[in-house]
């Protein structure tokens, strides 16, 4: 019988960190701590570029082996085959990228391109000892992992820690935190987790939402030389609340013809044509009433409905994701969202970070949004306009303007600017939103306890009016009410 090869020690101890960060969340501060050891210099700042810099010595350790004849998984001890096998499937994936980036470009332009590169691929991981339905496996993995990169940093900019934070948490929402129990069993099961995005209107719920429906599994047709399904088609947004009581089951579960007056056709709806392989997005969740609450419930229980009219069951494949800018406390402490509904929603609850946030983190978060809005407009970086904008939000805004409108009133503030280089922001919802501001804050934990005392006092003394006011409500001297009022209203606490 054949001895099967063992690793080096020094083999071993670097594989085995290696493969540790090979199935890590990209954005794990911890990984990239990793990574430059291995490396002994700085990375970038999403692991990229660390990993880059280690690839010299993966490849030389991994060709060493090569010229030992160790070049197939089957020649190595059960031991240490897995260790070996993240390595060999990295460096592969590696290697691809360029062909995965531009697959990506294809599928965003047009609705299903080949897959020219997919029969090298499969041959280069059949090479390494894996079998070809592995092989096939392991091509829609790497396909999936580079669009949830793709589609995580670039429809969420910024690099405030709330911002990190928040790439974090969707990453572990479409691979999970333990990326080898995703890869084992978890990847054709993710539909039965259900996701629940919170957070203030134009905060990027929207953006969120779409990098994890664009991001799921699509098994690969070997046949066809394409996917099973098209990303672009995947993913399909409805807001719940464009539509009147009477029809949003229609719109959710469709209908047949002749169900109600003005169905002349049969209608599929949202939850029909959602690809089993896709997410479907329901905006504005805190809308609905509680009979649609209920019939909800049921396809989240048992994954199927029934069509408007109709006595066929039909079921639901696909995962769903649900957003809301309310409050879901109040909620359901009113009677209006059902507990039993929230809980079946929650596999998974990611609350958005309000642009105040971002900025109190970090200032330099607001040129590198305007920035990034002008490259979209224009579809370049244009210095001169970005400073532009940013000296007229410096001129027409109050300090610590809190933008109630978040990353949305942002965008169109730049236009506005570009328009008529005037931006006086939404004072009347600008005034309105300390109480908001501050809830978010207390949700977030960001505030320091003098933080949370002055903002305290701030919001009271809007209300109140005066400082006596003020220091009766809440037990506190006079002198340090108006210090704390002072601190976050600067000029204002004089009565």
């Amino acid at each position: 019988m054949e001895t099967m090869a063992k690793l080096s020690a020094g083999d071993r101890d670097f594989f085995s960190r290696m493969a540790e960060v090979t199935y890590m969340n990209p954005f794990d501060p911890e990984r990239k701590r990793i990574l430059e050891q291995l490396a002994g210099k700085r990375g970038g700042k999403h692991g990229e570029v660390a990993f880059d810099a280690i690839l010299p010595e993966m490849n030389a350790r991994i060709a060493r082996l090569e010229r030992q004849g160790l070049n197939v998984l089957p020649r190595f001890a059960a031991t240490d085959r897995p260790l070996v096998q993240a390595l060999f499937l990295y460096q592969t994936y590696h290697r691809y990228l360029p062909d995965f980036d531009r697959l990506i470009e294809e599928h965003l332009r047009a609705k299903d391109p080949p897959v020219p590169f997919a029969a090298r691929l499969i041959a280069d991981l059949t090479a390494r000892g894996l079998a070809e339905t592995a092989a096939l496996h392991y091509l829609a993995s790497f396909f999936q992992i580079r669009r949830a990169f793709y589609f995580i940093v670039k429809s969420l900019v910024g690099r405030s820690p709330s911002m990190q934070r928040l790439r974090l948490a969707l990453w572990n929402n479409v691979f999970t935190t333990d990326m080898r129990a995703f890869d084992r069993v978890l990847w054709g099961r993710m539909e039965d987790f259900s996701t629940l995005l919170l957070g203030e209107t134009g905060t990027g719920k929207g953006s969120a939402a779409a990098a994890i429906g664009r991001s799921g599994y699509i098994p690969f047709d070997r046949a066809k030389g394409r996917f099973a399904a098209s990303f672009t088609q995947s993913f399909i947004a409805t807001n719940l609340s464009q539509f009147p009581e009477t029809l949003i089951e229609s719109e959710l579960f469709g209908h047949r013809k002749g169900a109600f007056t003005g169905a002349v056709d049969d209608h599929k709806g949202r939850f029909e044509l959602c690809s089993r392989y896709g997410a479907l997005f329901l905006d504005e969740i805190g809308e609905v009433s509680v009979p649609v609450q209920i019939k909800l419930l049921q396809v989240l229980q048992d994954r199927t409905f029934t069509p408007v009219g109709s006595h066929e069951a039909k079921r639901f494949a696909g995962r769903v994701i649900a957003a809301t800018n309310k409050s879901l406390t109040e909620l359901r402490a009113s009677g209006r969202f059902r507990d039993d509904f929230f809980y079946r929603l929650c596999s998974d609850v990611i609350t958005l970070p309000t642009l105040r946030q971002r900025l109190e983190e970090d200032r330099s978060e607001l040129e590198r949004l305007v920035n990034e809005q002008i490259v979209r407009l224009t579809g370049e970086e244009n210095p001169h306009d970005t400073e532009l904008i940013l000296a007229t939000f410096k001129r027409d805004l109050p300090k610590n303007y809190p933008w109630p409108g978040n990353v949305r009133e942002l965008e169109q503030a730049v236009r506005r600017v570009l328009l008529t280089h005037h931006y006086t922001g939404d004072m009347k919802m600008a005034g309105a939103e300390p109480h908001r501001a501050l809830a978010g804050e207390i949700q977030a934990g960001t505030l320091s306890a003098r933080e949370l005392l002055s903002s305290y006092c701030a919001l009271l003394y809007d209300r109140l009016g005066t400082i006596e006011d003020v220091a009766r409500r809440t037990g506190l001297d006079r002198r340090t009410v108006k210090k704390y009022v002072a601190a976050a209203q600067p000029g204002e606490a004089t009565k």
